[in-house]
């Protein structure tokens, strides 16, 4: 269990509402779709309605000073299903990439190269005290488009296992192209956190509002006081 599936949730029936996807950039189609999960008769490109107005009101911030600019969404809404499926997707392709083949694994070798997807990749939890942050509604994946419509390299890729997803990852490089990288994953992070939003620890394209892992934040921010989740699994 991780620190933040420790906060209690006190789910407060916030409908899930669809994206007005005209007003954001998105990915098309949707990565996972064409990875080949199955998200039945549900769509990626929904969230809490608060959520969402905190997603428009972050993307007003950012056109203050950037017009023209948009934030681009990479996924959104994820049934637990769908997070088992780019679990296990994550963790053959893994395999695959160190030439090793799941079932000559022992049990704990096994488990070792599920640690390190879950790393990235919250465990797919049908538990209702313990779900997945996307799988809540209240979690966004995302990056930046400019004005052109051009997506902004960011140092890089969304769900990448490495250490490059650590957002400070080029926090302390003096090359001039890290340096870029490191402005527009502030700029992100500043925007997000100004409409209400943290930002994961470990990846610098995830944010949340509401979830287990906001409240967790947001009490590490402030020992005085105890938030509780809001947003359950939908």
């Amino acid at each position: 269990m991780k620190p933040y599936q420790q906060i209690p949730i006190q789910e407060c029936g916030e409908p899930l509402i669809s994206i007005p996807l005209d007003r954001f950039a998105v990915e098309s189609p949707h990565p996972y779709v064409k990875l080949g999960a199955n998200y039945q008769s549900r769509s990626p490109y929904c969230l809490r309605q608060s959520v969402l107005a905190a997603l428009v009101k972050a993307q007003n911030l950012l056109q203050q000073d950037y017009s023209g600019w948009r934030i681009k969404i990479f996924d959104a809404y994820r049934p637990v299903e769908v997070q088992q499926f780019m679990v296990d997707y994550t963790f053959f392709e893994l395999l695959q990439q160190k030439g090793l083949i799941a079932e000559n694994l022992s049990s704990e070798q096994r488990q070792q190269w599920l640690e390190k997807v879950y790393q990235i990749w919250a465990v797919p939890s049908d538990n209702p005290a313990t779900p997945p942050p996307h799988s809540t509604g209240a979690a966004v994946d995302i990056t930046l488009v400019d004005a052109t419509g051009q997506t902004l390299e960011m140092g890089g890729e969304i769900d990448e296992l490495s250490a490059r997803s650590h957002p400070d990852y080029y926090a302390n490089s003096t090359d001039e192209t890290d340096r870029i990288y490191h402005a527009r994953r502030q700029l992100l992070h500043k925007i997000m956190q100004q409409a209400g939003f943290c930002r994961h620890p470990g990846e610098w394209w995830h944010f949340s509002l509401g979830d287990q892992m906001w409240a967790w934040q947001k009490n590490q921010e402030n020992v005085n006081t105890f938030l509780t989740a809001r947003y359950g699994k939908w």
